[in-house]
């Protein structure tokens, strides 16, 4: 039985970046605010700079939320801190949509079934697609997560943000994005539009209310079959009010939570910390 109530997570999410010689100036974009969906409504959400700086807002061509900065002066140390809060609704039931309505909807889709970057399929790959495809989409689209699940270990530093689909899938080993991009390869290979998405998930899912909880950034994929159908292949589990959105894209090319560029030195250091408390 599915559960019937949400969720209210508070998220703090802190990016530093530290220079061994000033950094002469930075530009920044931050990908951290919750998008407010069907499943899910943002509450609050600010994005907070050291050294503070003028901010704009803008949506990309994914519908995401960007906070753009510039830091116009030397700076050694540069502390990002995204803060959030945010209600979130448990899974959702699966759509309906045929093979026809599937394919029918390919042009309107199209940036989204063909390969990107990071999910370049291979014949391997392209094989395993033609393997997995059910009777229906839905059930197509629960093969192919359950089996990128499958196909891969959880395992941190031996991939990165740069790791193909493929690459992931030859080592067997893996973290978020590799399962997500795994996924989509398989998904777009086998006529399915399907997209990056980026956010946050809290690991525990009996969590009390007040229990705050390190995590980190998340991923995990959504297919269209009538409508945008989310789930989570690191997982094996459908997005639920464990999970908030962020950021959508064809990969995580498109998702980054901080990008940006300085002028100096070419070396810095950079860690990332993740809390998520549920409120309510």
């Amino acid at each position: 039985m599915r559960t019937t109530t949400g969720w209210r997570l508070q998220i703090e999410h802190t990016t530093a970046f530290r220079y061994p010689a000033p950094a002469r100036a930075s530009y920044n974009e931050v990908r951290q605010t919750p998008a407010t969906t069907a499943r899910q409504t943002t509450l609050e959400s600010r994005v907070l700079t050291t050294p503070g700086a003028p901010q704009y807002a803008y949506s990309d061509y994914w519908g995401t939320q960007v906070v753009a900065f510039n830091v116009d002066r030397p700076h050694h140390e540069l502390d990002v801190l995204g803060i959030s809060l945010v209600e979130t609704q448990p899974a959702a039931e699966p759509p309906t949509a045929t093979w026809d309505e599937v394919n029918a909807a390919s042009d309107r889709h199209a940036e989204l079934l063909a390969p990107s970057r990071y999910t370049q399929a291979d014949a391997s790959l392209e094989a395993l697609a033609a393997e997995l495809r059910k009777a229906t989409p839905v059930d197509t689209i629960e093969a192919v997560v359950g089996w990128a699940n499958d196909s891969l270990d959880y395992v941190r530093g031996v991939t990165d943000v740069h790791t193909s689909a493929v690459e992931a899938f030859g080592a067997g080993r893996g973290v978020c994005q590799d399962f997500a991009h795994l996924a989509l390869t398989v998904l777009r290979s086998g006529g399915i539009p399907a997209r990056y998405v980026s956010g946050y998930f809290y690991p525990d899912e009996d969590g009390s209310v007040g229990a705050g909880m390190v995590a980190e950034s998340h991923a995990w994929v959504e297919a269209w079959a009538g409508e945008w159908w989310g789930l989570d292949p690191t997982n094996g589990v459908d997005i639920d009010r464990r999970h908030v959105v962020v950021a959508r894209g064809r990969d995580y090319a498109d998702v980054p939570p901080v990008r940006g560029i300085y002028a100096g030195s070419a070396e810095h250091e950079t860690s990332v910390t993740v809390r998520i408390t549920r409120t309510r």
